[in-house]
């Protein structure tokens, strides 16, 4: 296992969009790991303390052009072996604050009440990175919990530069916050190489992410890439330690959860040898349905099942045991 850095720079990011056309930036081997750096915002989510900003987000500013959605990814990563039809299993063994602050913006026409809140408010949040809270404006602090939004591989080549903002099959946007430290993400193949690009640093989040934006902010990933050759999906799954997570997304909520809930059901029929009806059954006894985000186009949903519930069966083949995450 080699370990590689990958650091922010104008000729290692690309500004808001996807495409299976990119020349990768960097090129690993299956089961190597990869410290990441990555800033998030546009110049106009900066604070007025320019001496704030890091030196590379600056320079992607000054030098790069913005893409049809926010977010600035670094990527992409060409994983050796990685071919269509295949899963890149993407281990997250570390997320960490890059800065002191972050941000958190509600955008006209924009989150899940346009209706109710129309003009436009930034505003800037301490955080501590040694007690790892936020110090909220209006008083308070919130225990910080970091993970990156952006997460995902080269669409399908047919279609071509695909904007960061809505979720799909590539993964992307997911803005799932059970993806941070320990979680596991799987993510179909549909480019030789995978092409695998993050981004979209977190501080935390809720469910649902109801305003627009979490607390926004620059982390450094640390993950670990296998490409499954034993494994074929046609979106993305994840686990963690305690959880199996099965995902959906569509502009329609209901349909989301639908897609989530059948492929649950599915990966347990398949995977655990459960009939249709006992799976089914299963997640109504014990799944929990959450909202993942409202705000993206494409609305989240994500079903999380307790790994206790499938004693000795493993549907990912990843993390097998709660202590098999290397950090």
């Amino acid at each position: 296992m080699k370990i590689h850095e990958l650091h922010t720079s104008p000729e290692t990011i690309h500004w808001g969009f996807f495409d299976s056309g990119l020349s990768p930036v960097l090129r690993i081997d299956s089961g190597d790991r990869v410290i990441v750096h990555s800033v998030s915002g546009e110049p106009a989510d900066m604070p007025p303390d320019e001496s704030k900003i890091l030196p590379e987000h600056k320079e992607v500013h000054k030098r790069c052009t913005p893409g049809p959605g926010p977010h600035i990814l670094t990527g992409p990563i060409w994983v050796n072996g990685a071919e269509q039809g295949d899963t890149l299993e993407v281990r997250i063994i570390q997320c960490r604050l890059r800065q002191d602050w972050g941000w958190n913006l509600i955008e006209p026409d924009h989150g899940t009440l346009p209706e109710d809140f129309t003009r436009r408010s930034l505003i800037h949040i301490p955080l501590d990175r040694e007690r790892m809270v936020a110090k909220l404006p209006w008083g308070g602090e919130l225990k910080l919990r970091p993970f990156f939004g952006v997460m995902g591989v080269a669409p399908q080549p047919s279609k071509g530069r695909i904007p960061s903002l809505p979720p799909g099959e590539h993964g992307g946007n997911l803005d799932n916050r059970e993806l941070g430290e320990g979680a596991a993400l799987y993510l179909p193949v549909w480019k030789r190489g995978a092409l695998f690009s993050v981004g979209d640093g977190h501080a935390a989040q809720g469910d649902g992410e109801v305003c627009l934006t979490a607390i926004e902010t620059s982390l450094s990933g640390k993950f670990e890439f296998h490409v499954r050759k034993d494994l074929s999906l046609d979106y993305p799954r994840a686990e963690t330690p305690s959880h199996y997570i099965t995902m959906g997304a569509d502009p329609d909520l209901d349909l989301a959860a639908k897609q989530a809930l059948r492929r649950m059901i599915n990966d347990l029929v398949m995977r655990s040898g459960m009939t249709p009806e006992d799976a089914y059954r299963l997640c109504s006894l014990a799944a929990e349905l959450r909202v993942t985000q409202l705000v993206d186009g494409n609305k989240g949903i994500h079903l999380m099942l307790s790994r206790d519930l499938i004693a000795n069966r493993f549907l990912y083949g990843g993390l097998k045991d709660p202590s098999d995450h290397p950090r």
